[in-house]
């Protein structure tokens, strides 16, 4: 190595064997030769290989919480009530939503894709990431190569030139300068491995934004048919309130009753009138959020309205097992991908500590003429190389690694807090799957037993065999129950779009969002971290 060095650091050849071609091409291949073995050298790269970190024991199992889930749900004799079925290992379809069987909604998923500003944007910042990647790879990879062309016209010194007034000069240059830096320790290679793991991140990302943008749709339009279920039913509780005031207000007239009865009454429709306002509100608010979700004004006509009935509730459902759920969910793999980048960047600081090798050429012709350009006798032509190795920096550069091993640390904890976080929502979708279903159950029971409850007394109060005291816990027992019915049966279906969020979506069954053509990683076999070098 040492005896390359010195080749590469030798003078120039004088003038007289650089103007004969024939020992000048007898000369490059020894500069090839200083090239290539420096080339050879470039085969170390200092600094970790990133392996993907390997999930906790517990991943290997197929359960995501303490205890098994049960394989199939309670079922309710209400609409949105059915069993559902788990499915473990089934695949996810890449329009997820589609499990619900609204056309509707279908059709407003699409069109948000279409001309959702969230999602553009991130499909933008990709295409920005890899024409970034493109231009670091160019000036990583590849030697430089710049031409110059030129005229100067010039008045030279007396002094300089020794000529009584000086002369006038014109000098015409046509040069081409050729550099290129030799990897010869990896630094360049582990730097661009880093650009495509910040490219990778970014393109996981332009997915968390798909799912996020679908989920977003699905549970906002979910929530807008609850709310409109819990408008349906507390004005149909309202319209039976107002029906008993009416047999009431006859009654009283008639001296049946005392009027404190009326007032009651009165007082109870007055009281759940005040109810409807509210949910009003958070009904328009919903349909403005699923507007701006959907790329357009909340002024802009056109959107879909839903409700319940319009849904239906998928009777199976696919579960992945818990050692795939990592390589499916697109915030894991851009945690991973920027812990891939920091395990680079250590390499990149390691590398930095050894010296530095360039080689430069140029080759050109100058003359005071143009039409003496180009002729062998105005050729020039130099070939060079340097070495840079740090002496002294004060620590600067061992501070680097170590802020760059520092920083490694910080993006394997994020990584292993994103897994948890994403096991912790499969294990919540999971058990609200199981639990709802049988709340939902639950009160289907209380919500019957409660209206037919109300239907006696009612019944008996007209024949005035029951107290109005007893009608009015009826009317109210009803009123929560029904209500809590809805929210129920919603819960069924936001519990649905929960699971299949939490498992990732199904976006590997899908092509690519953004204009950039950008290949997947490979998946790393999983290992502890790196090791320092």
């Amino acid at each position: 190595m040492q005896n390359q060095e010195n080749n590469a650091l030798q003078d120039p050849p004088p003038r007289r064997w650089q103007a004969d071609p024939v020992r000048r091409r007898a000369g490059w291949p020894r500069q090839g030769a200083v090239l290539g073995a420096a080339l050879l050298l470039s085969a170390c790269t200092l600094g970790p290989d990133f392996k993907t970190p390997g999930l906790p024991a517990a991943a290997q199992g197929a359960d995501y919480t303490p205890s098994p889930v049960p394989a199939r749900t309670a079922q309710a004799p209400v609409p949105g009530g059915q069993s559902q079925q788990l499915l473990p290992g089934q695949d996810i379809p890449a329009q997820w939503w589609a499990v619900f069987r609204s056309e509707p909604l279908d059709r407003l998923i699409r069109d948000a894709l279409a001309q959702s500003p969230t999602l553009a944007s991130a499909q933008a910042t990709l295409r920005e990431a890899q024409a970034n990647y493109e231009a670091q790879s160019g000036s990583l990879l590849w030697p430089q190569v710049n031409g110059t062309l030129g005229g100067t016209r010039q008045r030279a010194s007396q002094v300089s030139t020794q000529v009584p007034g000086g002369q006038l000069l014109t000098l015409y240059n046509a040069q081409v300068n050729v550099s290129y830096a030799l990897d010869v320790f990896g630094g360049n290679r582990r730097a661009l491995e880093g650009a495509q793991a910040t490219l990778e991140a970014q393109r996981y990302q332009v997915e968390a934004v798909y799912l996020t943008l679908t989920g977003n749709l699905v549970t906002t339009a979910i929530r807008e048919a609850a709310l409109r279920a819990q408008l349906q039913a507390t004005r149909e509780v309202l319209k039976a309130q107002q029906q008993q005031l009416d047999v009431i207000e006859k009654q009283f007239d008639t001296g049946a009753i005392p009027k404190s009865t009326v007032l009651q009454q009165r007082t109870q429709v007055a009281q759940t009138l005040a109810t409807v306002p509210a949910i009003e509100k958070s009904l328009a608010q919903t349909r403005h959020q699923l507007a701006v979700y959907a790329g357009r004004l909340p002024s802009e006509a056109g959107l879909p309205e839903f409700d319940l009935a319009s849904l239906s509730l998928p009777a199976e459902l696919p579960l992945s097992l818990p050692s795939e759920l990592a390589r499916q969910r697109p915030d894991v793999r851009a945690s991973e991908a920027r812990l891939h980048a920091a395990s680079a960047e250590i390499g990149v600081a390691t590398a930095n500590l050894y010296p530095k090798f360039n080689l430069t050429g140029s080759y050109g012709s100058s003359a005071t003429r143009t039409r003496e350009l180009f002729r062998s006798a105005s050729d020039f032509w130099s070939v060079g190389a340097a070495l840079a190795q740090p002496i002294f920096d004060g620590g600067s550069l061992r501070a680097q690694k170590r802020a760059a091993v520092a920083a490694y640390d910080a993006a394997a904890g994020q990584y292993r807090d994103t897994v948890l976080g994403a096991f912790q929502n499969v294990a919540d979708a999971l058990r609200a799957l199981e639990i709802d279903a049988t709340a939902l159950q639950t009160q289907a029971t209380a919500e019957s037993l409660a209206r037919q409850s109300l239907d006696l007394t009612t019944t008996q109060f007209r024949a005035g065999a029951v107290s109005y005291v007893q009608l009015l816990t009826a009317q109210q027992a009803w009123l929560q129950t029904h209500t809590a019915l809805v929210q129920a049966q919603a819960a069924r279906y936001a519990d649905t779009a929960a699971l299949f969020q939490a498992l990732g979506g199904g976006w590997w069954n899908r092509g690519e969002l953004a204009d950039a053509t950008i290949a997947p990683a490979a998946d790393a076999t999983p290992a502890a971290a790196p090791a320092q070098n």
